[in-house]
C-alpha cells in the first residue's frame, strides 16, 4: 500500500506537463523567493557566526600600546541603573580611560549619584544639560557636549542601563580600529537581558534579528546602522561631521540616522566576540516596548535611499513567500504542493539553524520553534507602526 502510494506520488511530481500556467508562474515565483530568502539568511544573517568562527582560527594581534578610550554616557533620570551598572564602566582592564556622563535634566537622584562615584573613582568626569533646556533632542545635545569634554580620540558610546559583559569591553571593542588604519567606526552588538516579563522574549528575538542584520551587512561592506548602547567611533571623524548637523531637528537618531550618514564600507568595522557585548535593560511591558520601537522607527523615513530600498526587500519577499507557499498548499496540484512544502521546510531549519547558531555566539539562548511564529507576526506589527507613525509624539529622548 506504502509503495503505490508513493509511486502515485513521484508519478505526479514528474508529470508537469498537465499543470495549468498560472502553476508554472506560481512555481516560478516560490522558486526565485526561496533563492533570495536563503541569500539573505547565508550571507547577511550568518556573517557574525563566519566572523567569530575566523578570529578564533586567527586572532588579531595585541597592540603594545593601546590607545586612550573615552567611554561617553547621557543620563537622564537614571539613579537605580546608574546605581547598579557605572562600576561596571569605571573598573574596565583598559590602561588608559576615563567615563564622562552627561546628566541630562535629571529630576531625580541622578546628581548625587554621580557625585558619590567620583569620589570613588577619579576616571569618572560629569557635566550636565540644563534641565530648563529647550532643544529637540536634548540627548544629542547630551553627547555633542561629552564628545568635546572627551580627553581621547577614540569614544566609546553606551548608556546608563547597560552594562559590558567582562572587564575587557573596551579592549575587545579597540580591536576593532586596530584591524584596518581606515577605521572610523566600530559597531557592536547590545543584547538584553533575559527577564520573566511576557514580552522579553519577543524583545530579544526582535533585537537579534535586527543586530544581525546590520552587522551582517555591514561585514559584507554595506553598513547602514548602529545602536548607541555599544557603537565606537573617532573624535575628529565626530567634529569633521559637525556632529549631529542635519540630525537636530528630529527627536532620535543620535546613533542610527549618524551611522547612516557616515558609514562607508571602508571605514566601518565589526566586533562581536563575547566580551565585546554590552547588555541593556529591556522594557517591561508591551505598551513600553511598541512605545519605543516606534521611536526606533520614526528616524527610518530618513535614512539613505540606498538603505531604505535594501530593508524593503526582505521584509517584501518574505511576506510573499508566505502568501506564495499558502496559495500552493491551498489550490495547487500535488506537485506543486509537495514542492513548496519541501522548499518551505528547508528555508526554516536553515533559518532556526543559523538564528540559534548566531543567539549562541552572542550570548543569547535558543529560540526554537517559535521563531516561525515570530518571523510571521514582527514584519506585520512593524509596517503597523510604520504606517500609523505619524499619528504619534514622543518625548525628548
Amino acid at each position: 500500500m506504502m509503495n503505490k502510494v508513493f509511486n502515485q506520488i513521484v508519478d505526479s511530481i514528474l508529470n508537469w506537463s498537465g499543470l495549468p500556467l498560472w502553476e508554472y508562474i506560481v512555481a516560478g515565483i516560490v522558486g526565485v523567493l526561496f533563492v533570495y530568502q536563503m541569500y539573505f539568511y547565508i550571507r547577511y544573517m550568518a556573517a557574525v557566526v563566519r566572523r567569530n568562527r575566523f578570529l578564533k582560527k586567527h586572532p588579531s594581534p595585541q597592540p603594545s600600546v593601546w590607545p586612550g578610550v573615552s567611554i561617553v554616557v547621557s543620563a537622564r533620570n537614571e539613579e537605580q541603573n546608574l546605581t547598579n551598572y557605572l562600576h561596571a564602566l569605571l573598573e574596565q582592564k583598559y590602561p588608559e580611560y576615563d567615563v564622562i556622563v552627561v546628566n541630562d535634566g535629571s529630576l531625580d537622584q541622578t546628581q548625587a549619584v554621580l557625585e558619590e562615584y567620583k569620589m570613588k573613582y577619579p576616571r569618572l568626569h560629569i557635566t550636565f544639560v540644563p534641565v530648563e533646556a529647550r532643544v529637540t533632542s536634548s540627548k544629542k545635545l547630551a553627547l555633542t557636549l561629552a564628545v568635546k569634554a572627551s580627553k581621547y580620540e577614540y569614544l566609546l558610546l553606551t548608556d546608563a542601563d547597560c552594562v559590558p559583559e567582562s572587564n575587557l569591553w573596551i579592549q575587545n571593542m579597540v580591536q576593532g580600529f586596530l584591524n584596518a588604519d581606515q577605521t572610523q567606526i566600530v559597531l557592536g552588538y547590545s543584547p538584553y537581558f533575559p527577564t520573566t516579563d511576557k514580552i522579553n522574549r519577543i524583545i530579544r528575538y526582535d533585537t537579534l534579528f535586527n543586530g544581525l542584520q546590520y552587522l551582517g551587512r555591514a561585514l559584507a561592506g554595506h553598513p547602514y546602522m548602529g545602536v548607541g548602547r555599544n557603537l565606537m567611533y573617532r573624535k575628529s571623524m565626530f567634529m569633521q561631521q559637525h556632529g549631529f548637523a542635519g540630525l537636530l531637528q528630529m527627536r532620535s537618531g543620535d546613533d542610527d540616522l549618524f551611522v547612516n550618514k557616515v558609514a562607508t564600507k571602508n571605514n566601518t568595522q565589526v566586533v562581536c566576540t563575547p566580551d565585546s557585548l554590552s547588555w541593556s535593560v529591556p522594557k517591561p511591558t508591551f505598551k513600553e516596548w511598541i512605545i519605543q520601537k516606534r521611536r526606533h522607527l520614526s528616524v527610518s523615513p530618513h535614512y539613505r535611499y540606498g538603505t531604505r530600498t535594501m530593508l524593503g526587500i526582505e521584509p517584501m519577499t518574505r511576506g510573499l513567500w508566505y502568501l506564495t507557499v499558502i496559495l500552493c498548499f491551498v489550490w495547487a496540484s500535488l506537485p506543486l504542493k509537495i514542492v513548496a512544502a519541501a522548499l518551505f521546510l528547508i528555508r526554516f531549519f536553515t533559518q532556526m539553524g543559523i538564528i540559534n547558531k548566531a543567539a549562541r555566539t552572542l550570548g543569547e539562548k535558543r529560540f526554537g520553534w517559535i521563531i516561525l511564529w515570530y518571523d510571521i507576526c514582527l514584519p506585520v506589527l512593524t509596517a503597523w507602526l510604520l504606517a500609523t507613525q505619524s499619528r504619534h509624539n514622543y518625548t525628548r529622548w
